[in-house]
């Protein structure tokens, strides 16, 4: 909380919000991933293998790399939105009804694009994503860790964005965003289109509230 307090652009404020937004990131998207990790380990123990295989480690460490980059740039954001003023310095979350409804719109606009809609195929097959791509190598693992962490950022990054609405460090909007991206990869398929209304209701209903003030 301290750190918050400094400037948005030195590296006091920028190390620990970097730290903040990969803790958040695994935090929030290691659980999504785990089926994907499990059915790796799986088929690298077939032959004998360890019982935690290098190849899997690669591949999840692979992941978490990408994430680590997303939260890095997470991190660079948040400090051009304090710095700018869109979003407080100590709640971190933003100032405007209707900044608010634009995130929601954006986020509602990207959940229809064929963008979304291919990243998230390839994270709700687990099977059908190791079975193309698995080879006992700990180097072809890694890059098929690269892979599936660029499918899963492809699929979650506009609802990353999110976080400040209900505020960075708000552990039960974190959670809640957590629950969301596990329900959109594993729930059925009409979830995803159920989290697009939600949004545009949110948006119009912050466009509402913003226009009266």
């Amino acid at each position: 909380m301290a750190a918050m307090t400094a400037d948005p652009w030195s590296a006091a404020y920028l190390v620990p919000a970097f730290a903040m937004w990969a803790l958040m990131m695994v935090a929030m998207m290691l659980p999504s991933a785990l089926p994907m990790i499990l059915l790796h380990a799986r088929v690298a123990r077939q032959g004998g293998r360890a019982a935690l295989p290098p190849s899997t480690v690669a591949f999840a460490l692979a992941y978490l790399l990408l994430w680590s980059g997303f939260a890095l740039l997470a991190a660079l954001a948040q400090a051009a939105l304090v710095a700018g003023g869109a979003v407080s310095a100590m709640g971190l979350s933003l100032n405007s009804p209707l900044l608010a409804a634009g995130v929601l719109l954006l986020a509602a606009m990207y959940q229809v694009s064929a963008v979304k809609r291919a990243c998230l195929d390839k994270c709700r097959s687990p099977l059908a994503f190791v079975s193309r791509g698995f080879r006992p190598e700990w180097r072809a693992a890694l890059r098929l860790g690269l892979a599936h962490g660029l499918y899963c950022i492809g699929c979650c990054w506009a609802l990353m964005g999110l976080l400040f609405l209900g505020g960075v460090m708000n552990l039960a909007w974190i959670a809640a965003l957590g629950a969301v991206v596990i329900a959109e990869k594993y729930g059925p398929p009409w979830t995803a289109r159920a989290l697009t209304s939600l949004l545009v209701v949110g948006a119009a209903a912050l466009l509402v509230a913003g226009a009266r003030f």
